[in-house]
């Protein structure tokens, strides 16, 4: 954990994609100086699923991987003593958004990258065999992070990460994790309809997901957003943007993770620039200022108003959270408009 946990903030919680652990999906996002504002704020925990740390053994022979589901569902033995904003990107959004469902009462806000919240059809299930089989782990994990365009194109950001994958991360523990998330089941959620069915599993948190304009998800995310409360939920597609958004352009990213915390009433005064914002069924574009009101619901981003007191400096010491050492027995236990937001 780094920073100090306290009773009126929740903690920002972070999970990686496959093939990626906290530093390489994270690291170029919280060593911004941009960050350094929220990080005073807001202690933060990067947990990692089990085996996919620097340098990791391989796993016993006789350890079972955890499905997503069980993922899921021991991210609430890190939570026993606060709530969180989830931070996830990949399989790793894909776990935080199930905690959500599972366990509103522990999640305030999720900012979710790169969400696919369907399972994997049979097509889907025979291509991915099929890849396995003439591709190496590396290549099908690149596939999966960066579109077409970025690894045409990018070759020293696709270089970069190959390395990584090959050279940091253990490929046996990778594959399991990564035959895990292919095997994951659809998160199930539905859109409320006044009117309607106003009781559908859908998250109950203030959620902004975020995808790049050419990642290899943009449909998936677009899909998730269609099944999501529109008043709770906003949509960030970033322009010029590949994969990983919060690598390609943290910036932008953690400008939209500020106006998302202060939507949800936290860092009143932060500074900002501005973005630009529609609505899906509008062409008009509106500039918000920090400084502005968020007294609306329609605006770019929604949440509860909250009272916060002065906020406090805090001490960094930081610790690591590895989901090894969690316990396998705690794993098996007329419709409104959605806001959609151009940077």
């Amino acid at each position: 954990m780094t920073g100090t946990v306290r009773s009126n903030h929740p903690v920002i919680l972070t999970f990686h994609d496959v093939g990626l652990n906290y530093k390489s999906c994270f690291g170029a996002l919280f060593d911004h100086e941009d960050m350094q504002e929220i990080i005073r704020h807001f202690p933060h925990c990067h947990v990692e699923a089990p085996g996919q740390q620097e340098g990791a053994k391989t796993l016993p022979a006789a350890y079972t991987y955890p499905s997503m589901d069980q993922l899921s569902e021991a991210l609430t033995a890190v939570l026993k003593h606060f709530g969180v904003i989830g931070l996830g990107v990949g399989a790793g959004a894909y776990a935080l958004a199930k905690l959500a469902l599972n366990h509103p009462e522990l999640v305030e806000g999720l900012v979710l990258i790169n969400i696919d919240p369907n399972s994997k059809g049979l097509m889907n299930s025979v291509a991915n065999k099929i890849t396995e089989w003439t591709h190496t782990l590396p290549d099908t994990i690149i596939t999966q992070l960066f579109g077409k365009e970025e690894i045409e194109n990018n070759h020293d950001l696709i270089a970069t990460y190959r390395h990584y994958i090959t050279a940091t991360m253990n490929q046996a523990n990778v594959s399991q994790f990564l035959r895990s998330y292919n095997s994951r089941n659809a998160l199930e959620v539905e859109r409320p309809i006044p009117g309607g069915n106003i009781n559908a599993r859908t998250l109950k948190c203030p959620t902004l997901l975020v995808v790049g304009d050419n990642s290899p998800v943009v449909e998936s995310v677009v899909d998730c957003n269609a099944k999501l409360n529109p008043t709770k939920t906003t949509l960030l597609k970033m322009a010029d943007c590949g994969g990983l958004p919060q690598v390609d352009q943290p910036a932008k990213m953690i400008e939209a993770i500020k106006y998302f915390i202060q939507g949800m009433g936290y860092l009143s005064y932060a500074s900002m620039t501005r973005l630009r914002s529609r609505t899906t069924s509008s062409s008009s574009i509106s500039s918000f200022d920090g400084s502005r009101s968020r007294s609306h619901t329609n605006e770019l981003l929604r949440g509860r108003t909250h009272s916060r007191g002065a906020e406090e400096k805090r001490g960094r010491s930081h610790t690591d959270v590895s989901m090894e050492s969690i316990s396998t027995s705690n794993m098996s236990k007329s419709i409104s408009k959605s806001t959609e937001v151009t940077c």
